[in-house]
């Protein structure tokens, strides 16, 4: 991997971190569905203007159903469920257990192609689980009011993405930047009942708007754009490693600007959610698969 690629992964990484801290402020303020519906109207403003500067089309009469699908279990429902989340756990918690969605991937396909996992998988999964159990387990944000709900809701969010994944291997031969522009417009759609189950508690300030803006455009429309020109330039294995780097950016930016505390049980179980991953995943970097094909 170059120079350049690996500095826009790193900037993918940093900026899905930064979701985390976005959701974590503008959350407990403008609620979870304004807030996601804030964030999926300003994704798909954004990715249509690139999409008129490229010329590209969604091609809505063909593919509505696929946006649909997409938009529900890759948009509306995790980040709702991610923003519930907000409310009450740490920006730190929450990039952590989002990294488990490959984890749920694979499990989903096990069980619907209804195959025993391999003994590589199963110990990943063994070693995620344990990881979410000591975070969870010793962060001190679990004793609060409302806490278990939350952390169900950040646990249920990931399952959603892995549901999302298991489709669109078998879903239709779409570009990616419109399987990106199609699912905001869907999720936008979607997220709308939200509205109703979660009203908004207060009036918010131009700074929440603003995290809400950058939820949208930024860890949304341009990461996308980042993370399918890395699937084009390096391979989607490459690209992947953005799965072990983002819970890294978003303890960081929770240590950095919500003064969060991050204790040893935190970086150990971070660790072990990574390995569980990587386990799952079948992960080799580059280097490793020249070494063994030389």
């Amino acid at each position: 991997m170059s120079t350049a690629n690996l500095l826009r992964l790193f900037l993918l990484a940093a900026i899905w971190g930064g979701s985390f801290l976005f959701m974590r402020i503008a959350a407990p303020a403008l609620g979870p569905g304004w807030l996601i519906e804030l964030r999926v109207v300003f994704a798909a403003l954004f990715l249509a203007a690139i999409a008129v500067l490229l010329k590209k089309s969604l091609h809505i009469r063909r593919y509505w159903r696929h946006y649909l699908i997409l938009g529900l279990f890759n948009a509306a429902i995790p980040f709702v469920l991610f923003a519930y989340a907000a409310k009450t756990l740490s920006a730190s918690l929450l990039s952590v257990l989002n990294a488990t969605a490959p984890m749920w991937a694979a499990l989903i396909a096990a069980m619907w192609q209804r195959q025993m996992v391999s003994s590589r998988v199963l110990l990943g999964l063994v070693l995620g689980t344990l990881g979410v159990a000591l975070l969870v387990g010793m962060d001190r944000l679990s004793t609060q009011d409302g806490a278990l709900l939350a952390i169900g809701a950040a646990l249920l969010a990931p399952f959603n993405y892995g549901i999302a994944t298991v489709y669109a291997k078998s879903a239709p031969a779409v570009e990616p930047f419109s399987n990106a522009h199609g699912s905001m417009w869907a999720g936008a759609v979607l997220t709308l009942p939200a509205l109703l189950m979660f009203p908004q508690p207060a009036m918010p300030s131009p700074g929440i708007l603003g995290a809400a803006l950058a939820l949208g455009v930024l860890c949304s429309g341009v990461a996308y754009l980042l993370y399918y020109g890395l699937i084009r330039d390096v391979g989607a294995t490459s690209a992947l490693t953005v799965t072990f780097l983002s819970p890294l950016f978003g303890i960081l930016w929770g240590v950095l600007f919500l003064h969060e505390i991050v204790g040893w049980y935190t970086l150990a179980g971070a660790a072990l959610v990574i390995a569980g991953v990587v386990l799952v995943t079948g992960y080799r970097p580059a280097w490793s698969r020249r070494a063994v094909s030389a």
